[in-house]
């Protein structure tokens, strides 16, 4: 028997990434991982284009809008015209959108530590490097 799923790079990514999610979730006061990208991000770049945003969250089109809309309905990101491109919208936090990433920024940042705890730190900044070189 030539295929083994527990030994798929799809299979064990699968497995570590609900880890994760879950790990990150319990962090975060129940945000979604997307949910948390995005403000992060934003807080990272302050304000961009919805587009952009969802290229540098790894979300589509309709994903990134829907998440986007679901952190303005909670008061956490706002919307405002480009006044340089009639079609292209920006989003930006909220001042209570920065105050959370400023209230959960440590915790968010000790879930992949939790993550990948089965590790020596060595292996995990290892691992850390080949997925963003296999990311590419």
């Amino acid at each position: 028997m030539s295929y083994r799923l527990d030994e798929q790079v799809g299979f064990l990514l699968r497995v570590l990434y609900q880890r994760n999610a879950e790990l990150l979730t319990q962090a975060l006061d129940g945000l979604t991982p997307t949910q948390w990208a995005v403000i992060s991000m934003l807080a990272q770049v302050q304000e961009c284009s919805q587009n952009l945003l969802g290229r540098m969250t790894a979300m589509d089109a309709a994903t990134i809008k829907g998440v986007a809309d679901r952190l303005a309905a909670r008061g956490l990101v706002q919307f405002q015209d480009d006044p340089a491109h009639r079609r292209r919208v920006l989003v930006s936090l909220t001042p209570e959108g920065l105050a959370l990433y400023d209230r959960l920024a440590d915790a968010a940042a000790g879930v992949s530590d939790a993550t990948l705890s089965r590790l020596s730190p060595a292996q995990a900044a290892k691992l850390v490097q080949l997925l963003k070189l296999a990311a590419g």
